[in-house]
């Protein structure tokens, strides 16, 4: 068995009828549009059995732009998966100028959402491989937004998850299921990207053996693990390092299963010739406010004075993090600060955040053969079924 597909995430979809400036925004969004047709460029030219797209597909949940993007992924020669991110549906109920919850299905009836109502999805992709996408954006009385399953949902997915049980199952969401920062889902900044409710998650992904989640949301290159899971978030296409995934999946009765990840960039762009260099700086120029923010912040909590004297030694900090893979020391830093920061390095007990392979935990079995089914990449070919 071998599956090979893509993974772009939170592309933030801007035409530029849409685009409203911001002097602190980190989101590059002039590239939005040129970035992800170079990625699809090279995308088309690969035998890829799929295209996965975990959230964030638009800027501020703009009709046309999602109109824009279910019409560019129809032309693609694969099938396209897409799940909403919290700027794809920023609330409850539409207005002029953004979509509401209930109409995003409607949206991408053709890219897992066939009946056009339910939020959420379970695909059989080929025989023995099943992708499950889930909504995670939920609203409070007051009308906030709120990264969470719902008891119903939890209970319907354990309804496809024991169906599933002979199935190789994908989980697709656009918060975070897995701490992808040391004490993420302690921190107030970390914990706005994760699932509240991430452990129920993956006490029930753990019971049925489900080890690969697919993320975006925090716009970093990460790969984490925590129970036997595997959450890959991928960062966003509008922010440094401008970053995709391939993905291949492979399983042979000597070696078992393999997951094999290369991650790309976005190098040079018509208008950015160096877009690396540029966003880098980009980057930096906005992060001073919320460093200063972080160090002042539980729990470091520094003197504002004090922060922000140390604030222009992180001006690549959030950059590098982004990147994946970061070394990070601060010898010059008072401690403990010097030693909490360098916790957001690498963790070597993880799979490399961008170049990685490891194997799944073998306790399911699907068919092993030496060759994908005939027109495996033809879109005309694939039937997915609930």
């Amino acid at each position: 068995m071998q599956i090979r597909f893509a993974v772009v995430s939170d592309p933030h979809v801007t035409l530029p009828s849409t685009l409203w400036d911001h002097p602190s925004r980190f989101h590059l969004v002039e590239v939005s549009i040129p970035a992800l047709e170079q990625v699809l460029q090279h995308l088309v030219q690969l035998p890829l059995d799929f295209l996965l797209l975990p959230g964030d597909l638009t800027q501020h949940g703009e009709p046309e732009n999602h109109a824009w993007l279910a019409e560019r992924l129809a032309r693609l020669p694969f099938p396209a998966f897409v799940v909403p991110g919290n700027h794809d549906v920023p609330q409850p109920e539409a207005s002029g100028r953004s979509i509401g919850l209930a109409d995003f299905p409607r949206y991408y009836r053709a890219f897992g959402y066939e009946d056009g109502q339910s939020l959420d999805y379970s695909r059989v992709l080929r025989p023995g491989i099943r992708l499950i996408g889930l909504n995670s954006n939920h609203f409070d009385a007051q009308g906030q937004l709120v990264g969470c399953l719902t008891p119903e949902q939890l209970t319907w997915l354990e309804k496809e998850l024991a169906a599933a049980e002979e199935e190789l199952v994908l989980l697709m969401v656009h918060h975070n299921v897995v701490e992808h920062l040391r004490g993420q889902s302690l921190h107030p900044w970390g914990r706005r990207y994760m699932l509240e409710n991430a452990s129920q998650l993956r006490r029930l992904l753990q019971a049925y053996g489900v080890q690969l989640v697919f993320t975006g949301h925090l716009h970093i290159q990460h790969i984490a693990r925590r129970g036997g899971v595997y959450d890959i978030t991928t960062g966003s296409l509008v922010s440094f390092p401008h970053p995709y995934r391939l993905v291949e999946i492979r399983s042979d009765r000597e070696t078992g299963i393999q997951v094999h990840i290369q991650s790309y960039r976005v190098g040079s762009l018509p208008d950015w010739p160096d877009l690396q260099a540029f966003s880098r700086e980009w980057m930096a120029q906005r992060s001073e406010p919320a460093v200063v923010k972080f160090l002042t912040s539980a729990p470091l909590n520094l003197p504002l004075e004090q922060a922000q004297a140390l604030a222009p030694q992180l001006r690549y900090f959030w950059a590098a993090v982004a990147a994946g893979d970061p070394d990070l020391t601060f010898p010059d830093f008072p401690q403990p600060a010097g030693r909490f920061l360098e916790r957001f390095s690498r963790c070597f007990r993880c799979p490399p955040d961008n170049q990685a392979q490891f194997r799944l935990i073998s306790i399911f079995s699907f068919p092993i053969s030496k060759d994908p089914p005939e027109g495996g990449t033809k879109k005309s070919s694939w039937k997915g079924r609930s």
